[in-house]
């Protein structure tokens, strides 16, 4: 038999897992400080697929056009997670980008998939050195992920 006091900490404890879920996935939410995962990692695909041109100018760097690929990890409540984001610039200019998913559960599924969905109209058109994206579509937490795979591709076009 359950006593009344367990099953309000039970109760209790599943409302606030549950808030916490619910709070780190809400608009405007960033995830604390010192939790950001190492750093993003070429894909598996051999980290860039790219056919060199003349170096551009990009504010703080230049870059060789083409398309580049990688992965960039971020920690949500259900621990860590990765998004591909393969970019293909052309003269320093992101001229396209497309937004692999790697779901380890529904939640990474639905947030990765509105990230994508509303990506491009952040970053297409603008220049490599300008690109941060904080929110996307509701998610926030998998712009981390975005942003560090972003640094790697510029260490890549180089």
């Amino acid at each position: 038999m359950t006593s009344p006091f367990r099953k309000t900490l039970i109760a209790g404890v599943a409302g606030l897992s549950l808030a916490g879920t619910v709070a780190a996935c809400a608009p405007g939410s960033q995830a604390p400080s010192g939790t950001a995962a190492p750093s993003g990692t070429s894909s598996a695909a051999g980290g860039s697929s790219s056919t060199p041109a003349a170096p551009s100018s990009a504010g703080g760097g230049s870059y060789k056009d083409g398309s580049y690929s990688a992965d960039g990890t971020y920690t949500s409540p259900n621990g860590t997670e990765t998004v591909g984001v393969q970019l293909t610039l052309s003269g320093g200019t992101v001229s396209a980008v497309d937004i692999t998913v790697h779901p380890s559960n529904p939640n990474t599924r639905k947030f990765q998939g509105e990230f994508k969905d509303g990506i491009a109209a952040q970053v297409v058109g603008k220049k490599l050195d300008e690109i941060n994206v904080s929110k996307v579509a509701g998610s926030s937490l998998t712009s981390g992920g975005f942003n560090q795979a972003v640094e790697s591709i510029k260490a890549q076009a180089r």
